[in-house]
This record gives C-alpha cells, structure tokens and sequence, in this order.
C-alpha cells in the first residue's frame, strides 16, 4: 500500500475505533510524518519495502541526533511506528510486522513534582476574593485541587456537570467519562463564582454553557487557566516550578499520604492502568522514610 494511504487509515483507526485525544492524535501524526518523509527520502514510496533493517536505521538515526532527543519522545516516537505495522500487520495490509521484535526503549522514571498541604492552601488563597477574576481563579484552583482534574478537563467543563450535588462529571482522554466528588471548600468557591461572577461575564459574550469564562465572555483556554496558575503560584510566594499538572500530583500524592486506596486513587484520576497510579506511591514511600529517619532511635 502507498505510504499516504496506510497511514491515512490507520489515522483513521486511532480516531474513529480507538477514540484516541486530539493531543494524542497530533503526535501520531507528527512521529509518522517525519517517518513517512525520512522512507520517501530513501525512495521508499509503500509499505511492503518496509523491512526490520530499515526501522532499526530509522530509529538509530533519531537516538544519534545532535542534541540528542529525549527518551521520553524517543519512545512515544518508536511507539508510534510498532503501532503503525501492528495495525497494518493485523489488518492483512501487510504479511509481516518488521517492529515485531524491536524492544521499546526504557525511559527514566520521574516522580511526579507535589506540593506540601501548606503551599497548596498559600496557592489557593492567592486570588483576591474581592475581585471578579479573582473569584473565578479561586474557583477553577479549588475545583482542580478538590478533584484532580486535568486542566484540559476543567476548562471543557459545562454549568451542567455540576448538577449532581456533590460530585462532578468529568470528560477524560478518549473522551471517557467519569465521577469524582467535590469537596465542601471546592463546592462553596464554585457557588460563590456562579452567583456573584460568571452572570456577568456571560452577558459580555456569545451564549455558551462553559463552566469557566474569560473576561469577555468567552470559553476559559487552557492557555489562560496555565496563566491563572502561575500568576497564583508567584503572589503565593512558591519558588518551586508549579505546572498546570502541578494540583492534579498534589491531590493524588495527598490522597495516598492520607491513607486512600491506590485504586481508588486510579478510578478518580481516570487512569486506565493502576500502574500509571503506582508513581505516586513511591513519592509517599519517600515520605515515610523521612519519617523513619527521624523518628525511629535506630535509622542511623
């Protein structure tokens, strides 16, 4: 099959059956259109001239590069190209998978960055609660706190999503849905932006049933809630780099150290693998070695 066709479909694959994120999709597509280009540059032009050697080279020659790439996208690249021939394998396009053997590379693992309760409450009472946005900012920093939802997930959030009481529907990557409760604090900032803030700011703009607005009206960006979070973080006095994952590890990492199941931890972050979850576990392992150091008469 022509190199365009096959990944068109499986493009395709990954969009329609698979319900993959846009984020995700994007990436497929720029991994494998730097590798479709890199084969065509070596007159390659369909998939059956494909074979293990010429992957293997292709691979070789982005870990080679100057500067080096990092492991991370090393191996979401070579991920992308096995699931390409695994799904042309599968299909029948192709008869062999020349990835079949390729090992992915190991990537370093990296504990996820938490902040200490007392630096999540400084954060959260940053926003002045005299002014509008500041309503709002405290708002949207509760809510991320009180439920460990990916900022992408709290600016597609609708008025209507909090029409369960006392817990929240949230939309996660594949568009999967799933309930998370709301924490009176997170609760009580969210009503308060409702009655005395998002009025007033919906009136500026087009009718839309996001929960949080921009200053003229509009649907809160991603973008804008990233601002939010910094501007909090630096009036908060909070040197270490604070990320718009930054509440999503503190609300996970808090949970454990308070003594919450793992998987239950893994339901309320929308993880599909618990193992996914495990990373925060070794951040409260940390702590309780700290804690042996210093409170055992024989640690040391």
């Amino acid at each position: 099959m022509q190199l365009h066709r096959a990944l068109n479909a499986y493009l395709r694959h990954i969009t329609i059956e698979r319900g993959l994120s846009e984020h995700s999709i994007a990436a497929y597509r720029r991994d494998l259109n730097a590798y479709v280009d890199w084969l065509r540059e070596r007159g390659i032009e369909a998939t059956e001239g494909i074979t293990q050697a010429i992957v293997a080279e292709f691979i070789g020659e982005r870990s080679a590069a100057d500067p080096p790439p990092a492991a991370t996208s090393l191996a979401r690249l070579q991920s992308s190209v096995r699931g390409w021939h695994r799904f042309l394998a599968r299909e029948g396009i192709e008869e062999d998978d020349p990835t079949g053997r390729m090992r992915p590379p190991k990537t370093p693992q990296r504990l996820p960055k938490a902040l200490t309760i007392e630096q999540v409450e400084r954060l959260l009472a940053a926003p002045s609660p005299e002014d509008p946005m500041g309503i709002r900012d405290r708002a949207l920093l509760e809510l991320l706190y009180a439920t460990g939802a990916r900022v992408s997930e709290a600016v597609s959030l609708d008025v209507d999503d909090l029409s369960y009481g006392d817990v929240l529907r949230l939309r996660g990557k594949g568009d999967k849905e799933r309930i998370v409760p709301v924490g009176s604090y997170a609760r009580a900032a969210v009503d308060a932006y409702l009655t005395r803030v998002r009025p007033g700011l919906a009136a500026k703009g087009r009718a839309t049933a996001r929960l949080f607005l921009g200053a003229r009206g509009a649907p809160l960006s991603r973008q804008s809630a990233w601002l939010i979070i910094r501007a909090a973080a630096e009036k908060a006095q909070i040197t270490s780099e604070v990320s718009p994952h930054t509440l999503r590890h503190s609300f996970a990492t808090h949970l454990l150290q308070g003594g919450a199941d793992v998987r239950v931890v893994q339901e309320l972050l929308g993880h599909a693998s618990v193992a996914t979850t495990q990373i925060y576990t070794h951040v409260s392992v940390d702590t309780l070695r700290d804690v042996y150091a210093t409170s055992h008469p024989r640690a040391t």
